[in-house]
Parts: structure tokens; sequence; C-alpha cells
């Protein structure tokens, strides 16, 4: 059953037990006759310092010895689950470190067979990688899915190496496969299970050769393809739905409503303007992308004084999904909307986010907005919310906004929406900006160009627009005044965190700088301005895109909590998204807390939701990248089958990663990343210079390092799996094949 927020009225259990501090002295601790739930035992683990022993935690929830052997069987049951590492004597370790022994899942194989796990519900920074060792003769080979308990080695950085203490089986959701049938096998659309399934006689479900299917693992015999069932047949493999439709299945995205769902949105209705403030009147205008399809905010600005008055009206999504509803609970289940291509796997039903939630032109539509006024530096001076009416006067793009603004021009279609005011209020704001310092990373976003039959026309960069930017300052304000307003009324507020860069992650940096002749600032001192000013230094050389994309991968990444940190990227010390509700449940808690603190209406935020924002934050930040990795996969196989008529042409690239097993490459017009591996060098005994970022070859001298300009040769395009495998053109020939070229782990 999928979880949700809770029904109106429901009483959330408080945390008091969750977030108390651990104890290392516990005589006297009061009696209980009652095993601790599982989330206080995690909230114990992850406060202690380091691994604590069955007796400590026992002492900590005042157990009797009577109730030892019910908790030994609770924690057994938390390792195996992957909740924490198996507990013994205390061991301090270092932060940031995986212990000596943790539960793993199987993620895939390298280029050799050797399989390749992650840690279960790894919470640090980074995302470490363990290469497991061959198992035991005897023993089948470890299968992507599948959970051990593995002891762990430190080799650098991220990586370990593991080697298996027990098999814990095939973790719930691994269980299920999706892939490409074919004549009584199954062939993953993962990349990274390598393995083919076996389908026995009369468990294919129909599936015919080439189609899509979702099956799920059989028992298996220890022998062989491992078994599993064909449970639904989802189109064939190479029709214009196939690519976004194996991204959806393959990561788990919701893209179904349930009915009672679809119902209340049918219900929907307009607004009455009743107590709302009337900005039908005010000339309001939605600037999106062409290919947009739903419109949930409106800009306004002009002078005031020497300074800026800007508005900015965001759709009322709060009036129709109130707190508790089936809408409600379906949109907390997805998170977020997800973009594809082709489709668009919204948050809310078509009703809404298209209907009653878009704002679209002379149609009015309920809004929540901000009055914000400005100085004539930027600075912003003053800012009030309010609940209102209103009526979009235009759809403008950012393509049409941008050529008639450098043309000089203010056509009709444009006139009421003072284009050349929205162009001054902006130069003020990115002034203010400026002077604040942030971080700005220039990488392009990838436009996949399909025709109507859904094949790939081409793919090219998406320009960077200064109407891009004109609503992104816009909506920055905004979201700052919302967070800012929540903070004066004393009310909860789901906040936009990014946390400055772990000393780890900028130690890997300054070591690839270095290689370049660049440094940073201590991190003490490091601010989101010293990474703009070291952007501004590479500009126009040719490492410059790679100094960007080394940058992006040192940050830490965004997330959602209801205690705040701030925005270390965009230099802010309290940030909330507060304009996109239609696609981001994140948004449509901060319009509710305003409701209720600004006393705007009855379906304000209500006390159960404000006493679950911890794990609804957790929740939509998992969901959010859910789906920014889900989008990443889908152009990647877009541009796999664009490729994949191309085999054995050669492409101008870039080396954009370097792993023992081998090295990545990165196509400098399309975007596509592939693969080219450590055996397909030139021979050679090929070591790993982990602080320098490159492959020295021992015996030719010759070096490959991060960011170096390569001529790359297309040996293999899977449209399946979306995986690309490129040989390097060095000294004019493709590199030749050699069993001596071997790979070190670490």
């Amino acid at each position: 059953m999928r979880r949700g927020p809770p029904a109106k009225g429901h009483k959330a259990r408080p945390e008091a037990k969750a977030t108390r501090a651990p104890r290392t002295k516990v005589k006297g601790a009061p009696r209980t006759d009652a095993l601790p739930s599982r989330a206080e035992i995690r909230a114990f683990l992850a406060q202690a310092q380091g691994r604590v022993g069955k007796t400590e935690i026992a002492r900590h929830f005042g157990l009797p010895t009577e109730m030892r052997p019910a908790l030994r069987q609770l924690l057994s049951e938390i390792t195996a689950e992957g909740g924490a590492a198996p507990v013994g004597k205390r061991t301090l370790r270092a932060p940031e470190r995986l212990p000596d022994t943790a539960v793993v899942e199987v993620t895939g194989t390298d280029p050799d067979g050797d399989a390749i796990a992650r840690p279960v519900n790894w919470g640090g920074e980074g995302r470490p990688i363990v290469y497991m060792h061959a198992e035991r003769r005897g023993q089948p080979a470890l299968a992507p899915g599948e959970r051990v308990l593995a002891r762990l080695h430190h080799v650098s950085g991220e990586k370990y190496e593991g080697r298996t203490l027990k098999r814990l089986g095939t973790a719930g959701e691994a269980r299920r496969v999706l892939g490409i049938y074919n004549k009584g096998r199954i062939t993953p659309t993962d990349r990274r299970h390598k393995a083919e399934w076996e389908v026995p006689e009369g468990e294919h479900g129909g599936a015919e050769h080439g189609e899509i299917v979702l099956a799920e693992a059989l028992p298996s015999t220890g022998f062989g393809l491992r078994p599993a069932r064909v449970v639904e047949r989802l189109g064939m493999s190479g029709e214009a739905r196939s690519v976004s439709l194996i991204c959806i299945h393959q990561h788990g995205i919701p893209d179904v409503f349930p009915e009672e769902a679809l119902a209340e949105a049918k219900r929907a209705r307009g607004v009455a303007l009743g107590k709302r403030t009337d900005l039908r009147d005010l000339p309001l205008v939605t600037i999106d992308g062409e290919d947009a399809r739903d419109f949930d905010d409106a800009v306004f600005a002009e002078p005031d004084g020497e300074g800026w008055r800007v508005v900015v009206a965001i759709a009322d999504v709060a009036h129709y999904v109130t707190a508790g509803s089936a809408l409600d609970r379906e949109a907390w289940a997805r998170g977020n909307s997800v973009y594809f291509p082709d489709r668009v796997v919204p948050m809310l039903p078509e009703a809404l986010s298209n209907g009653w939630c878009s704002l679209k032109p002379e149609e009015e539509r309920g809004c929540l907005f901000v009055e914000m006024r400005f100085d004539k530096s930027g600075t912003k001076t003053a800012h009030r919310f309010g609940r209102g009416l209103m009526r979009s006067f235009a759809r403008l793009t950012y393509e049409s906004v941008q050529a008639h603004h450098d043309a000089g021009t203010d056509p009709e279609a444009l006139e009421r929406g003072h284009v050349g005011r929205l162009y001054g209020a902006f130069r003020a704001l990115l002034a203010a900006r400026e002077r604040r310092g942030t971080l700005e990373l220039d990488l392009p976003e990838r436009k996949v160009e399909l025709d109507p039959d859904g094949k790939v026309l081409g793919v090219s960069p998406r320009p960077r627009l200064d109407s891009h930017r004109l609503i992104e300052e816009f909506m920055v304000a905004a979201n700052v005044c919302a967070a800012e307003e929540l903070e004066r009324l004393g009310q909860p507020c789901m906040y936009r965190i990014h946390a400055p860069p772990s000393e780890e992650k900028l130690l890997s940096l300054r070591e690839f700088l270095s290689t370049l002749g660049l440094s940073l600032n201590p991190q003490g001192q490091l601010r989101p301005g010293d990474f703009a000013s070291l952007l501004a230094q590479v500009e126009g050389r040719p490492e410059a895109r790679m100094v960007h994309e080394t940058v992006l991968r040192s940050q830490s990444q965004a997330a959602y909590e209801p205690d705040n940190i701030g925005h270390f990227g965009l230099a802010l010390a309290r940030y909330a998204h507060f304009t996109s509700p239609i696609r981001r449940y994140a948004d449509l808690l901060v319009h509710r807390a305003l409701v209720r603190g600004l006393k705007l209406g009855t379906d304000g935020l209500t006390e159960a939701e404000a006493a679950r924002l911890v794990e609804t934050g957790e929740h939509i930040t998992g969901t959010e990248r859910r789906a920014a990795q889900a989008e990443r996969d889908a152009v990647d196989r877009y541009l796999t089958a664009f490729l994949a008529d191309k085999v054995g042409a050669t492409f101008a690239a870039r080396i954009s990663g370097i792993h023992p097993f081998g090295l990545f490459v990165t196509l400098e017009e399309t975007g596509a990343s592939g693969f080219v591996p450590i055996k397909a060098l030139p021979d050679d005994h090929w070591l790993v210079e982990e602080g320098n970022r490159r492959l020295l070859g021992r015996h030719s001298r010759q070096v490959l390092s991060l960011g170096d300009p390569v001529e790359a040769r297309l040996r293999e395009a899977n449209p399946t799996t979306g995986s690309l495998v490129f040989d390097l053109q060095m000294g004019g020939a493709p590199a030749t094949i050699s069993g001596r070229g071997r790979r070190r782990k670490g």
C-alpha cells in the first residue's frame, strides 16, 4: 500500500524518543516491557558515536534481561534490512566512512565481470562504491539486486573492496526486472545488470519477441540463468513511447492516478473573488518554453520611484488540493512531476495541471501572489503576500520575449506585459545577485528533438537566454520572500537547503585544479563567489567545461528540510520553494503554511502535516532525485538511439571520468557520454593516479588525464540499455584490445 500524508484529524506521533540524545551511562533507566521501534533504534544508532553493543542498546531503552533475546532478533532483522551495521563492541570510525562491515546491494558488474555494490541506506556524503571479490568456488556469482553482509576495506576516496560474509537474499524492489523478452529470455534494460534472465515454460504471460516486459524473480537453483515470471507487458521496444516508458518503470515512478483522485480533480471549478485581492486588471504575463505543458507563474514589473515594483502570481493549488484528500495523498506519493522529451508524468491530474491550475491567457484563475519592492540597486525594501483572482494577459515564450527585447520592439501582444520594464527590474536584481556572489555553472541542458513518430531528429544544447535568467531572478526573489514571511509569522517552513561542499570533496577538487594551476580558498573561508571567480579564470579555455562539471560534482546535493541551514549555491540565508506548486509538493506545503499564517482561508497547513515535515522532506527529496535520474536516463537512451546508426564513426570528445576499470568520454557536439574499457587502451599496464585524475601507462609513459581532448570511435550503441562503448583513436588507429591491460582496483 502506498504511503501518504495522514488524513484530516490524524494525530502524528510525537518524535521525542526519535530525537533524544544517546546516553552512555544508563544506570537507573526506567524499566519498560515493550521493545523500542525500528525507527527509535535507527535514530539511536545514528546519533551514537560509532557502533554500540547490544548491552548498551538494552540499557539505553531500559529493557529487562528477559527481553534481550527479542532485542537480538529485532537487531538481526534491522541488519538484514540494511538499517545499520551489525552491532558488537564499540568501534569508533572516521566520519563519512563506511564501517568495517555493512549491508551492501549489488548494482551490476564491471567490465571484468566482478560485482559492484552500493551500501544500503547510505546517508552520508558522496556515493561509495564497493568492488566485490569473487565468491568462493562452488558458490553462484552475486546477481544485481542481491544483498550481502560484507567485510569492507577502504581503498581510496569513495572506493572500497568487499568480501561476502553472509548472503541476505534479494531486496524487495529488486525482485522485479524490466527488460526485453527474447525467445524465453529477458535482457534487462538497466545497463548495470549484465546477466540475462530465463523465463521457464508457461511463465511468459503471452509476451512476444521484442516486447518490453516487467518480470518478477522466481526461486533459483543456483545454477544457470536466474528464472523470472513475466507479470506485465508494456509494448514493443523501439516504439516512440518505449524510451520514457522504460525509464518510468525502471525508476518506479507512479504514472496512473487512482480513480478517487481523478474524480476529485474533475469536480474542480473556478474560484470566486470573495475576499481575494482583485488582480484581473494587472497585466500579468506567463513566460515559459515553447514546449511547456503547464503555466503556474505569471509576472509583472513597473518603475517604483527610482526602484521597481514586481508582482509574482502563482496558481492557487492549495485551494484544489486540500490536506488529507485523495489528490493530496497522490501528490505526496509522487512528490513532483517528471519531464521526458515525449511526455510528462504530472504530480496532479490533467484537469488541474493543464486546467484550473494553469494560468491560461484571458481566463480567470485563483492565485497566491507576492508584491515586492526593490531599490535601484536591486535590494528588496518590502514585500506583501495575498490571495487573489487574476487573468493572464499573454502566454509568452522565452524566445519571443528575447527576440523582441533584442530588437527593441514591443508589439501589441507584448505591450501590456511591459517587457522592457521586466528587463529593467531584472537588471537591478541581477546586480544584487552579482554583489551577493552566487555559484553559476555553464552546463547547458540537452534538448532532444523528436518527429511525430518519436524518432530522434537531433540533440542540441538548449540556449541560455537573458529571458530565462529574468524569470529565474523573479522566482528566486519570491522564494526568499516566502521563507522570510513564514519566519516572521512563526509558521513551519519547508526550506530548500544546500550545504557547503564537504572537506573530502573539496580536497578532491583542489587536487584536480592543481593540475591546471588553479586554487581555492581554505574551506573555512570559502564562499560561493570564490567558485564564480574560479570559473571566470577558465572562461574561454579548452578545459572550461570540465572545470564546470568537476565543480558541480564537488557540490552537496540540495534537499528539503524544515530546519534551515541556508542555501550555499545561491548565497542566501533562507530559501523556500513557492513558485511551482503544480509540479512540486514542497511548494504546495509553503502555500498552505502562508494561508494558515496570514489567515487567508481554512485550507492551510494542518498540525498533522507540520508534525511530519521531517519525514515529508526526506520523501520529496528522494522523489526529486528519482525524477532527475529518470530524466537523465531518458535523454541518454534517446542519444543512444540517435547514434545507433553511426557505429564506426569518430567524434571529438573529452575524457570526463577515470576509473580503475576504464574511462568515460563525453562527445563535444551532443554531450553523449560513453565508456572506454581499460582493455581497449594500447597494450600496456595502466595505473590510476587518483590525485592527478589520470591514467599512466607504466611502459609507454603515456598519460590520459581528465579533460584531455580525444578522438573517440563509436564501437557499440545499445538503445535497450542506453549504453555507448568507444575506442580511443590513438596514433591514427583504434587502440588494440589486449589481455595484458588489466585494471587495478584502487
